[in-house]
Formats: C-alpha cells, sequence, structure tokens
C-alpha cells in the first residue's frame, strides 16, 4: 500500500508493537545498527577532523584563504547552526512523511554537503557547505533514533541505543588519528591531505546509504498513517528472518495489543501541548540532561589544545593522540554499561553516571589546581570522567526517544536536540573559551567546576524524574495520541485470531465496538 493509497480515519486494533518487542537479537537486528547506527561514527570523524586541521587549513599553500579562528569559530558555528536549524525541520518532516524517507534524504544531504566541502575554493564555500554538513547530520539524529527505537526489541533498546549514540567517540578516534596523517606534509601535499579527509567521509557515506536501502520503514509510524497492510507486511517478512535465524523455531506467541485511531498528522500544538504539558516532568528532565551533559563536554573538550600546549607544552601537532586516547574512554562507556540501562535500570544508570562523572571532574579540577597532574595523568582523569559522562549523554538521547508519543518522537528528538547542540556549541564556546584561553589555572578549574556543577544538578534531576522505561513496549512508556485505549495485557492478540503460525498474523483489525 503507498502512501497515497493510505487509508486514516479508521479504528483498527493490533499487536504489531507487542510481536516486535517479543522478537530475540537476531542478524535482521544487526543489518538495523549498521544501516542506521554507523553514521554516528561520521559525525565524530566529520567533528574532530575540521577541529585537527584548522592549523593546516589556514597556512598558506593550502588552497584556501582562511584563518584557523574562522575555522573554529566561524565555521563550527555554522556547522552547529546547520544541526539545529536540520534537526527541527527534518524532525518534524520524519513524523509526518516517515522514518525510512527521511534518514534517506538526510544521509544524502550530507554525503553531498560533505564532499563539496573538499573541493572548497573560498571561504564563504567552506562555510556554506559546512552548514549543510550539519544541516544534514541534524536530521540524522531525529530520523534514526526514532527509527532504531521503534525497530529495537524492548529488552535491547537501553544498550543498543547508547552503543549507537556513543558510536560518535569511534568516528573521533578515526578523525584524531586521520587529522594527524592528513597534516603530514611528507605524505601529502599541504593542498590534498584535508580534502581527502572530506572526500573519504562522503565514500564512506554512500556505503552506508548502500546498506541502509534494506532497513524497513518503520511498522509503528505505517500502523498510525493508515498503511497497516504494509506494516504487517514488513512485520510477518522480519518473523520469517528471525525464525530462520534461530534454525525454524517458533516465535513466542505476543502478549497485547492496542486500538488506535489512524490519522495523516499532528498539528504543533498539540505536539507543544502535549510535552510541555501532559509530559511537563519528562521535558523538564530531557531540559535538564542535554544541558548538563553538553557543558560537561564542552568544559573539558573546547579547550582541549589549548590547555594541553598552554600549561604541559605538548606541540599542536600531538595533541590529536591524546584526543584519541579520551575519545576511547568515551566509546567503552555506552559499550560496557549500555546493558546495565536495560537491566539495573534507567533510574538508576542516568542519575549514577551524570552524578558519577560530575564529581569526578570536580576532583579533576582539585588536581589540575594543585599543580599535580602531567599531560598524561590529566588525559586519564578526563578517561574517567568521560567513561561514565559518555554512557549518560548517550542516555539523554534515548530518554527523550522513548518517553515521548509516536506522533511526536522525531520532533522531541529534534527539539532536545537542537537546544542541547545550541548551548554546547554556542553559550559553551562563549563562556569556556573565556576561561581556558586565558591561561590563568584558576580559571581553567573553574571551567571544568561550571561543567561539573551542571552534570551533577541534571543526575539530581534524574533520581527524581528519570522514567522507569527498561524493557517496557514504547506503547507502554507514553500511549500514542492516536490511542483509544491503552496496550492490552491479556495476552490474546489480534493476530491470535487468525492464523495460529506462532506469528500471530493478522496483526491489525478495525476495532468492535
Amino acid at each position: 500500500m503507498t502512501t497515497a493509497q493510505a487509508e486514516t480515519g479508521r479504528t483498527i486494533t493490533t499487536n504489531i508493537p507487542a510481536r516486535l518487542d517479543r522478537l530475540p537479537w537476531s542478524r535482521w537486528h544487526w543489518t538495523i545498527v549498521i544501516g542506521l547506527g554507523t553514521v554516528w561514527i561520521l559525525d565524530g570523524l566529520e567533528v574532530t577532523v575540521v577541529g585537527n586541521i584548522a592549523s593546516r587549513l589556514s597556512e598558506s599553500g593550502s588552497g584556501l584563504d582562511i584563518s584557523s579562528g574562522q575555522i573554529t569559530g566561524t565555521a563550527a558555528a555554522l556547522y552547529v547552526a546547520g544541526a539545529c536549524f536540520g534537526a527541527l525541520f527534518w524532525g518534524r518532516l520524519t513524523d509526518r512523511w516517515g522514518r525510512k524517507k527521511l534518514f534517506m534524504i538526510t544521509l544524502a544531504v550530507y554525503l553531498a554537503a560533505t564532499a563539496l566541502t573538499a573541493f572548497s575554493f573560498e571561504a564563504w564555500w567552506f562555510f556554506l557547505f559546512r552548514f549543510l554538513t550539519g544541516f544534514g547530520i541534524g536530521g540524522e539524529y531525529a530520523a534514526i533514533n526514532s527509527a532504531i527505537d521503534e525497530l529495537i526489541p524492548a529488552n535491547y533498546r537501553g544498550r543498543v541505543d547508547l552503543i549507537i549514540n556513543g558510536s560518535f567517540w569511534l568516528g573521533a578516534v578515526g578523525g584524531s588519528l586521520l587529522s594527524i596523517l592528513a597534516l603530514n606534509t611528507s605524505i601529502f601535499a599541504a593542498d590534498v591531505g584535508w580534502r581527502l579527509t572530506f572526500a573519504l567521509g562522503a565514500v564512506l557515506a554512500l556505503v552506508i546509504l548502500l546498506v541502509r536501502r534494506h532497513v524497513p520503514e518503520s511498522p509503528r509510524w505505517l500502523l498510525i498513517h493508515g498503511r497497516d497492510e504494509e506494516a504487517e507486511e514488513i512485520v510477518s517478512s522480519i518473523e520469517r528472518r528471525v525464525e530462520a535465524d534461530k534454525d525454524g523455531a517458533r516465535l513466542p506467541e505476543p502478549e497485547g495489543e492496542i486500538t488506535i485511531h489512524q490519522r495523516r498528522s499532528v498539528t504543533f500544538l498539540e505536539i507543544g501541548r502535549t510535552v510541555f504539558s501532559r509530559y511537563r516532568r519528562r521535558a523538564i528532565l530531557g531540559f535538564a540532561l542535554f544541558i548538563g551533559q553538553a557543558f560537561l563536554y564542552n568544559a573539558i573538550t573546547f579547550g582541549f589544545g589549548a590547555i594541553l600546549t598552554t600549561f604541559y607544552d605538548v606541540p599542536a601537532d600531538h595533541t590529536g593522540y591524546y584526543f584519541a586516547v579520551i575519545a576511547l574512554g568515551n566509546f567503552f562507556g555506552p559499550l560496557l554499561l549500555g546493558k546495565l540501562f536495560d537491566t539495573v535500570g534507567r533510574r538508576v544508570m542516568i542519575s549514577s553516571t551524570y552524578l558519577l562523572s560530575g564529581l569526578l571532574l570536580f576532583g579533576t579540577a582539585w588536581l589540575f589546581g594543585q599543580g599535580t597532574l602531567t599531560a598524561g595523568t590529566l588525559t586519564a582523569c578526563w578517561c574517567v570522567v568521560l567513561f561514565f559522562a559518555s554512557a549518560g549523554a548517550s542516555s539523554a538521547y534515548l530518554t527523550v526517544s522513548e518517553v515521548f508519543p509516536m506522533e511526536t518522537r522525531a520532533m522531541s528528538i529534534a527539539f532536545f536536540y537542537a537546544l542541547g547542540t545550541a548551548a554546547g556549541g554556542i553559550s559553551g564556546p562563549l563562556l569556556f573559551a573565556d576561561l581556558t584561553g586565558t591561561g590563568k589555572t584558576g580559571d581553567t578549574v573553574l571551567a571544568f567546576c561550571i561543567g561539573a556543577a551542571l552534570m551533577c544538578a541534571a543526575g539530581l534531576v534524574a533520581a527524581f524524574l528519570a522514567v522507569r522505561a527498561e524493557r517496557r513496549s514504547l506503547e507502554d512508556i507514553a500511549e500514542p495520541l492516536t490511542a483509544v485505549s491503552g496496550p492490552s495485557a491479556s495476552g490474546t492478540s489480534a493476530g491470535a485470531q487468525g492464523r495460529g503460525d506462532g506469528r500471530g498474523r493478522p496483526g491489525s483489525r478495525p476495532a468492535t465496538a
């Protein structure tokens, strides 16, 4: 059934969400992770490369008349602005047009903009395509996080979401090492190496685009928008593939069904009323989590290179090695702690990772102020801080993608992402540039303490307001706006009245009076 043929205005009862949530982990789920999640590696690569090659781009002979300040200032601000606008623009369309259409479009925008950045010949060209690169990546956050949460079973949703968002730091490691290579003029000419780094990002995006073609539309989104027959076909296909992966073992019967009134769109007024009135406490939680992690990361990473070169005399072209080390610490946090968000629970893990990282940063600030740290031990301290902070920051994206209703999911992700990105990319640099740039130990300690205090405050908010969403269906956490009745726990699925093949087909039917 195509979009044009979609029927809305009908009321149906379905067990499709329950069928998706009861699936065991399989190779099919790995295709979702690879097809959708690997784009964060590109984002990490992109951001890190630009910051680290600023010195080379600003040199005579780079082929671009641009200063280092313009790269880390104007270009960085335009990338952030593009990401904010992109998240809000594409987020709205993701809720209206569907997850798949948008995660294909936004990746294509990113790919084209990155490729064209490699051909920069004037500063204005570089600025324009940095903005458009951010515009594409901002849309990716809304489309991808909503699609992942709606396709991954409830028992695995927390760890998968955290690891995928944490994979940004694998890209950061690659970007750090790649920038060292690009800066080596004995290997690449000054006007070639930096262009190849952007070209490589475009090539990787093209590979992901080809893999992503095989990722289906979210059946949950299809159900709400009157395309239940298409949703049924997709879920049945997934079930057959999962059973084949498990040597034909029958899947357990789905438990629960939901009745929804299908419609094509939800107004901005409804979205605003839902997020900021009906779910006001959850909105406060999302605001606190994003602001806390944004300021902690800027307190540490914004003046990273300046701190190493100013206080420890680390050569500018060696700071990439140190950054690669803390980037690995960032990645291992979600990788090793992710499972606990599904087992120990969201509230305990979110609050503890925020509080621990904040308290550890306070400790690092004290040691730095005492003058007892070296470049190596400071980097080690940052690794420990960011091990916990990265898991916490990733859980912020998980939180806003699962605690609001289906119809507002992408827009909610977009709003909080834009909020956090703006705070981190605009307010953060304005504040921390003055503090870390003075070369005074006391000012740098103050920068650390500000980031630590806001992270601890967010952890306290999470301790009281975090939603116990572990191993729960999305429809149970936040009932869809289109729901006529809440998810049934009767254990008698709509499809169980149809074919008794263990899959529970058909998955939807008109509701009875």
